[in-house]
């Protein structure tokens, strides 16, 4: 039978700041297994110390931060993953664990650094039973939370690399689509996997062009299925509604061209078209979002109703069957 795991944040379970094919595990589960895990985010320069838990203080005090900011819970690995292989994340829920979330700006970034040279940081309430956030200065915005890291391990090759640019593993994609039912298929690139997460948000528009959303501490309950039978170069996911392909480069055209691309290439293998077939239906129904335009490799995300298409391009009954390790 599938068992249950959890994995809190300690100093000893989070890293902070950085990616590393190196990096062990801190728990190893088998395919098909759930697993809860707890994050925290924030620092003294962006939020209040004072309203940190005691164990967010103490990685604070004891983690060492790495080249970017984010601080993840992890690695897990999945036994039996190859390099090669899958990691299917099912999303099972999202809990907000904080009654309150910050937001950044920072010199020479953002999407218009220019108008906004200085550092300016907020803090903002989060309303758990409204499901809102008030801003001072006027409404109140309807929160939708989702975690903006969910990660594979990189490429051994790549060493330790900062969190802040998403690539093929996963990583900082801060897709708001990734809400609770969302499976998020990864390529494996280690041994067991090694799946960090982290980057909590509770809310953010497609864009995030100020640096940040309003970032929080999330707890996240997740199944991991392993699919032997399905290589992937970047990442792809199927939301309640959605079926989504990704594209990230510095340059947001190259960025579209490779979400386009890889979700054509997703109808020509799942639904028997032509690529002209996949590229006109994509022209009249795959909608190309800008997912975030401030990490490095800037985003964009296509996607396509599930109610469309009736088999579904690698649909999450399929997705389970097929391939998955058990």
């Amino acid at each position: 039978m599938p068992a249950h795991h959890r994995l809190d944040p300690t100093p000893a379970t989070v890293h902070w700041g950085y990616f590393d094919a190196a990096l062990p595990a801190r728990l190893e589960i088998d395919s098909g297994d759930t697993i809860t895990i707890d994050t925290v985010s924030g620092w003294a320069d962006v939020a209040d110390p004072t309203l940190m838990s005691a164990v967010h203080r103490q990685i604070l005090d004891e983690v060492r931060q790495g080249p970017g900011p984010h601080i993840l819970t992890g690695p897990v690995s999945v036994r039996g993953a190859r390099p090669g292989d899958t990691l299917e994340v099912r999303i099972r829920s999202i809990e907000l664990t904080a009654d309150w979330g910050w937001n950044v700006m920072r010199p020479l970034r953002g999407t218009l650094p220019e108008d906004f040279p200085r550092t300016e940081a907020r803090v903002l309430p989060i309303d758990r039973a409204a499901m809102t956030t008030r801003l001072p200065w006027g409404p109140a915005v309807p929160l939708q939370p989702f975690f903006g890291i969910i990660a594979t391990a990189p490429r051994p090759e790549y060493g330790r690399i900062s969190t802040v640019e998403p690539r093929e593993f996963g990583g900082n994609i801060d897709c708001k689509e990734f809400v609770a039912g969302t499976s998020l298929f990864l390529p494996v690139f280690v041994p067991g996997a090694n799946l960090s997460v982290g980057d909590g948000h509770a809310v953010q528009g497609d864009g995030e062009v100020c640096l940040t959303a309003l970032e929080t501490c999330l707890k996240g309950s997740f199944e991991l299925i392993l699919h032997r039978d399905m290589r992937l170069a970047m990442p792809r996911a199927i939301t309640p509604t959605h079926y989504i392909t990704l594209g990230m480069d510095p340059d947001l055209d190259d960025a579209a061209k490779q979400a386009l691309r890889d979700m054509i290439a997703w109808l020509v293998q799942t639904q028997g078209w032509t690529a002209s077939e996949a590229y006109v239906f994509c022209s009249l129904a795959c909608d190309l979002h800008v997912t975030q335009l401030v990490d490095g490799n800037k985003g964009i995300h296509a996607m396509v109703r599930r109610d469309l298409l009736a088999d579904g391009p690698g649909g999450q009954d399929a997705g389970s069957t097929s391939g998955a390790a058990r």
